[in-house]
């Protein structure tokens, strides 16, 4: 009969681990399975185990691809099942590709005899999963917020940041959910930061990879009314409640898809955008809303120099703009009142109210 033997933390067991087993399996005729104890996984891991390691063992042992199931308890980096190795004295050690104690282990095998086999990636027959990632799934919140941004937008791209300069955004509700998406899509207000966050996801990512900037993910993640420092990562300087903005706040769908990716490219008066940052980060410090609306109009102003269509007039509006980089999308109105701000929500149909979000704290 020849022996089969794998070794890993395998801490939450998933249908990558048994797809590896089965192809380990048919190495030979006996699989023995090691997993890592609970101490060995906070020695070396630094986290706790998902599972008490009886519970784990249990489930080894009830997976019909598996023979036998022990536990790794060996404290030397990597070779924690090394005693269960010398003992069983497997003809087959199977490893993946992206085995990081290599040596250590073809040490260990010669001293029995045992053959070392790397078995090469297959395709998955799930959509790959780590560990980590099932843990930030388990972790992801139900809700997310939007946001929206008034002065510093470009700012967060890595290649337009400039020292000194800041960006300023706000989270805002009626929250979203994967099933429950109350807003018009690629409108300008981060979704695609708020879906990742939802999925468990690392936002600041995936939108650094479409060459667009951090601060979408950065401020749904963070919440409240935030004002960042310009750079290649997301950096706080401050944060309000945005208890200044209760009631002041409107959206106004303008009917027209929305790109930023599309737009990182496009001339824009980068010193008007820094002015812009600087003049909220301030109206920020000081929770000052007129002092914030002037920043806003500023940034409409670029936005205008861009070639955006202007927004509809309103006439007790303190300010507006586009929500985001792209043209179309929602666009932000700011009013002094609330009441003003509910007449103009009640005047236009394609306007919606919508209030600061700060998460609350446990």
């Amino acid at each position: 009969m020849k022996k089969v033997f794998v070794s890993g933390c395998y801490d939450i067991i998933h249908a990558g681990h048994i797809q590896f087993f089965q192809e380990a399996r048919a190495l030979g005729h006996h699989l023995t399975v090691s997993f890592a104890s609970d101490q060995v996984l906070w020695e070396h891991k630094e986290r706790r185990s998902s599972l008490p390691e009886e519970h784990k063992l249990a489930l080894f042992q009830a997976l019909s691809v598996v023979d036998q199931a022990v536990v790794g308890e060996c404290h030397e980096l990597g070779l924690d099942f090394k005693e269960h190795f010398l003992r069983i004295k497997p003809d087959i050690l199977a490893v993946t590709e992206d085995d990081q104690y290599a040596d250590l282990k073809r040490e260990l095998c010669a001293e029995i005899g045992a053959s070392y086999v790397v078995l090469s990636k297959t395709p998955p027959q799930c959509e790959p999963v780590s560990t980590s990632g099932i843990v930030n799934w388990v972790k992801a919140p139900d809700r997310a917020p939007l946001r929206v941004d008034f002065a510093g937008g470009w700012l967060d791209v890595p290649r337009y940041s400039r020292e000194g300069g800041f960006i300023v955004n706000c989270s805002i509700s009626p929250t979203v959910s994967v099933r429950d998406w109350d807003y018009e899509m690629k409108s300008g207000l981060g979704g695609s930061g708020a879906w990742a966050l939802l999925n468990g996801k690392s936002g600041v990512a995936s939108e650094l990879s479409l060459g667009v900037g951090w601060q979408d993910p950065a401020v749904i993640y963070e919440t409240g009314l935030c004002v960042w420092k310009s750079g290649d990562q997301a950096v706080l300087a401050l944060k309000r409640d945005g208890e200044l903005l209760a009631g002041k706040m409107a959206l106004y769908y303008t009917g027209l898809e929305h790109d930023t990716p599309g737009n990182v490219d496009q001339e824009r008066d980068f010193d008007l955008i820094e002015k812009a940052g600087a003049l909220a980060a301030k109206a920020v410090d000081a929770n000052d809303l007129p002092l914030l609306a002037e920043a806003v109009r500023l940034s409409y102003e670029v936005q205008l120099g861009e070639g955006m269509e202007e927004l509809p007039e309103e006439a007790e509006a303190l300010a507006k703009k586009y929500s985001g980089g792209g043209y179309g999308g929602y666009a932000l109105y700011l009013f002094e009142t609330t009441a003003k701000r509910e007449a103009f929500v009640t005047k236009h149909p394609e306007a919606r109210a919508i209030e600061p979000y700060l998460k609350p704290s446990f």
